[in-house]
């Protein structure tokens, strides 16, 4: 499971060093792929395959289903970390989150993901009352 927030810095090539804590979890791969609201989303790569094997069982005469699978399959981006606990991100994956030097890694219980900083705060500004009123409803859900 992955918790917390965290705040790496990308450099001109990038690279972004993943949270210490999590190169464990990583180690046997990761898998890169476009995540919601143009963040990235990070998945161990066993994780990621599990993924992917129900979203190509779901039927693709459903044009939602299609365009979901299509996008997650043909963004996705399987990495091995370095010995520093880096990965590359390519400039597709930049592009689409609009990633510059400051990023925020944030543990989503089971992927992380990455974020502009800028896009994080902004984020995290709109959605609060969302917060709120989720935690309610989803309480009374799980009890």
């Amino acid at each position: 499971m992955f918790f917390g927030t965290y705040t790496p810095k990308m450099d001109d090539k990038g690279r972004l060093t993943l949270p210490a804590k999590f190169r464990e979890e990583l180690a046997g791969g990761l898998v890169v792929t476009k995540g919601q609201d143009h963040s990235l989303a990070v998945y161990p790569r066993a994780a990621f395959l599990e993924r992917a094997q129900k979203a190509a069982a779901v039927s693709r005469t459903n044009a939602e289903a299609r365009a979901f699978v299509r996008h997650l399959a043909a963004s996705a981006d399987e990495q091995f970390p370095d010995g520093s606990g880096r990965i590359t991100l390519s400039q597709q994956h930049r592009a689409y989150a609009g990633l510059s030097k400051e990023c925020v890694v944030i543990g989503s219980m089971d992927f992380l993901e990455i974020w502009d900083a800028a896009s994080w705060e902004r984020y995290q500004a709109e959605t609060e009352e969302q917060f709120s009123t989720a935690e309610n409803t989803m309480l009374e859900d799980l009890m």
